[in-house]
């Protein structure tokens, strides 16, 4: 193995979490969150050699994963909705009351628009609003005031209302 492939390996190792977290809030199955880490990693491969430190390397990942899956819910709008597969096991099926709290959180969530999801994403991930603002491309201040309306435009929706 190469040293490049060690060092990648390593930062995927250290960082997986946070693919995943934001390839979950992008996706609605088990199989999509996969194919997004699976992008994900690609496109950090790709940009790996291009990476000169200019950012933290988990200001990057965060970058590089938002816009992987921003980019493939903007495809996916695109070509229309698929209908997916159905299996007899439903590894997103838990009954406890906090699966179901977070659950309907999430469903909220995603009735958000794609840069609202990736501002409330990162902010449950307690980055700060200069972190954010750095991934986001944007102030600290204007991620301050995007926060605050969306927050109020979460109370607002119900949970089986389309927004």
């Amino acid at each position: 193995m190469t040293k490049k492939e060690t060092d990648f390996e390593r930062m995927v190792r250290e960082h997986k979490s946070t693919v995943y977290t934001v390839c979950y809030m992008f996706s609605k199955d088990a199989d999509e969150v996969n194919d997004l880490f699976q992008e994900v990693l690609i496109n950090l491969w790709k940009g790996f050699d291009g990476f000169r430190g200019e950012s933290k390397v988990d200001t990057w990942i965060w970058r590089i994963a938002l816009n992987t899956c921003i980019s493939d819910d903007r495809k996916k709008k695109r070509r229309g909705e698929r209908v997916p597969l159905e299996m007899a096991a439903d590894l997103y099926t838990d009954t406890d009351e906090d699966t179901k709290q977070i659950r309907q959180l999430y469903a909220r969530i995603n009735k958000l628009g794609i840069m609202d999801r990736a501002l409330v994403l990162l902010w449950l991930e307690n980055l700060s609003y200069e972190e954010i603002g750095a991934i986001a491309g944007i102030s600290a201040k204007n991620v301050s005031v995007k926060l605050v309306r969306i927050k109020q435009q979460l109370m607002q929706i119900s949970d089986n209302q389309e927004f």
